[in-house]
């Protein structure tokens, strides 16, 4: 695990291995072919998200899948970025998003304390521009405005298999791109216990 940014909010980047990667894409694409699933499904309207599906997967999938893995991650986090233990984490949402060409996610902050996003496909030269900055299809974390020796953006560019995390504040924003393909991730939220988001706790 990563964990960036000495001044202002902590983002960990990690790799999810392709077992687990290869099982959620398997997954959309059986809720995918089945229109009663895809509708039940459909998580659209709760998004702010200009694209053309968000998924919600089912509990017993993701606590077989994908859970364990979230939740170790997390605590390595949160132990990282402030020494502290997690003694309860609860996953309040996780959702898949599919994002196509000319598609994109609008800046927003998510619910919960620690948030996450984690790519399963992404379409060959998708940051592909006639300009010089490359954000086609990347992602922008924001926090403040720009001043001498502190930036206010942090800009990844995605590969299949990262994975971030973040306070669930940190405003940040998805990229539309013009290749064809999908951009396909998951996005998440979860609960800590309460003892440990207390930044007055010491």
């Amino acid at each position: 695990m990563k964990v960036l940014s000495p001044f202002g909010p902590k983002i960990a980047i990690v790799k999810i291995p392709k077992k687990i990667i290869n099982n959620i894409n398997l997954e959309v694409d059986k809720i995918i072919g089945d229109k009663k699933r895809l509708k039940k499904s459909d998580y659209s309207k709760k998004l702010v998200g200009q694209v053309m599906q968000e998924i919600k997967l089912d509990n017993k999938f993701i606590k077989k899948n994908l859970l364990k893995f979230v939740k170790d991650n997390i605590k390595k986090y949160i132990k990282q970025s402030s020494k502290r233990n997690v003694k309860k984490i609860s996953l309040k949402s996780l959702w898949v998003v599919r994002q196509f060409k000319n598609e994109y996610n609008p800046i927003h902050f998510h619910s919960g304390n620690i948030s996450g996003v984690g790519y399963l496909k992404i379409p060959k030269n998708i940051t592909k521009s006639k300009k010089r900055l490359k954000t086609n299809g990347t992602i922008d974390f924001i926090h403040g405005s720009k001043s001498f020796l502190s930036d206010s953006l942090f800009n990844h560019n995605p590969k299949v298999g990262d994975m971030i995390l973040f306070p669930n504040n940190l405003m940040h924003t998805a990229y539309p791109f013009k290749r064809e393909g999908e951009r396909r991730s998951f996005s998440f939220n979860v609960d800590i216990d309460k003892k440990t988001f207390d930044i007055f706790n010491g």
